[in-house]
């Protein structure tokens, strides 16, 4: 049986407000408007570069040396997660959850990257959400946005 692909929507769209990449879950705007008509298939591939461009992103903040403590916390946490995603999208899940309120990250088997030392987990989740915005952008107005300005010109 396949596993159904949920929303990657966070509730915080910004598709409405004319942004060409939604703030809240990095998904192009056509991504979001045509969702509950996607196949699996192109489901799949979206969350896969969702998932590809966040754990990119807070590998460069984060080591994860203990899987299994990250997931232990994870779940004592009562956090939701996604256990089939790479574990770097659980931690930023985590930091969502409460950056604030976690003091020793060893105990969530984690480790900063040396450049993201004596910053707050609530500027890193904050630099994390940024850059993860960044790329998705990036990734948009490389491949996505030619590709519609060929359609209007035809």
């Amino acid at each position: 049986m396949i596993k159904p692909i949920r929303t990657p929507c966070v509730g915080i769209c910004s598709t409405g407000i004319g942004d060409a990449v939604c703030r809240g879950c990095k998904r192009f705007a056509h991504e979001v408007i045509d969702w509950n008509a996607y196949t699996h298939s192109q489901r799949a591939t979206i969350a896969a570069r969702l998932e590809d461009f966040l754990t990119q992103v807070v590998a460069t903040r984060f080591v994860v040396f203990d899987e299994k403590r990250l997931l232990m916390q994870i779940r004592h946490q009562q956090l939701h997660f996604d256990r089939d995603r790479n574990p770097y999208c659980w931690v930023f899940e985590l930091l969502r959850a409460g950056a604030s309120q976690i003091d020793d990250l060893e105990a969530y088997g984690l480790r900063l990257q040396p450049g993201s030392r004596g910053l707050s987990l609530v500027q890193i989740k904050d630099l994390i959400d940024a850059d993860y915005y960044t790329l998705s952008c990036a990734h948009y107005d490389r491949y996505i946005a030619p590709g519609e300005l060929r359609q209007v010109a035809l």
